[in-house]
């Protein structure tokens, strides 16, 4: 289980980003958490992940205080962060990052297999280099292959969906979807995206630094879909006077 007990963190600039944020995240659960741009929803994974330090309050993970670590050390813990846009290694091999991301040596059945479950053949990525010849589809499912590698207890994913072609997350669903079902750990996924919202257990809504709601999948999309229309409704209202 990770547990938040009110944490804080502010930008650089001084701005109050995380605002007392307190909640749980159960094992095993699929849990994507949303909201409106700049409402702390990726600083509360970074927070989580040790990016960037809290500066109040504290993180448990199974009941460990890992507050004070940083991300190497919580990456030991079991603590897995994929990145918005997933860092290129010139130089470094898919299977040298398969193999580094799970601290051993693998053989082909091993890498093929990992591969394999992100939509990708190994005898065309193993000897690839992890660099700009790759498409940002394909560094996503490898970035998500490095996770399955590891196989750590709380996988986290910033805006898997931004910079991948229609093809690429339709497949991805699917990904998220075999590691929910096959991985024992806690998936939380930071997104927009309705087709990913749809398939978690839970639904976090941030906003303001804080949470404002929290719910099944089911019980949020009713809301957001709600709000959503209202919005709509009050955009047309605004043209419609302007026009």
């Amino acid at each position: 289980m990770l547990s938040l007990k009110n944490v804080c963190w502010s930008a650089p600039d001084g701005k109050k980003v995380l605002n007392n944020i307190s909640l749980d995240v159960d094992e095993g659960k699929l849990v994507a958490i949303t909201g409106p741009n700049g409402g702390g929803k990726t600083s509360l994974a970074r927070v989580i992940a040790g990016i960037e330090p809290v500066q109040s309050g504290k993180i448990l993970l199974n009941g460990e205080d890992v507050t004070n670590l940083d991300i190497t050390e919580r990456a030991r813990k079991g603590i897995s962060f994929a990145f918005q846009q997933p860092v290129r290694f010139k130089g470094i091999t898919v299977r040298k990052l398969l193999e580094i991301a799970s601290g051993q040596s693998m053989g082909n059945d091993q890498l093929c297999q990992i591969l394999g479950s992100v939509g990708l053949c190994a005898k065309d990525y193993l000897n690839r280099e992890i660099d700009s010849t790759l498409s940002g589809g394909e560094i996503k499912r490898i970035e998500i292959a490095t996770i399955f590698a590891r196989h750590t207890c709380l996988s986290i994913f910033d805006e898997p969906e931004a910079g991948i072609d229609l093809w690429s997350f339709k497949n991805l669903i699917q990904v998220f979807n075999d590691m929910h079902k096959n991985l024992k750990g806690t998936l939380i996924i930071i997104s927009h995206q309705e087709r990913i919202l749809r398939i978690a257990d839970e639904i976090i809504m941030v906003s303001e630094g804080q949470v404002q709601k929290r719910g099944s999948s089911e019980e949020m999309m009713q809301h957001i879909l709600k709000n959503q229309a209202a919005v709509s409704a009050c955009y047309k209202q605004e043209e419609n006077l302007n026009g």
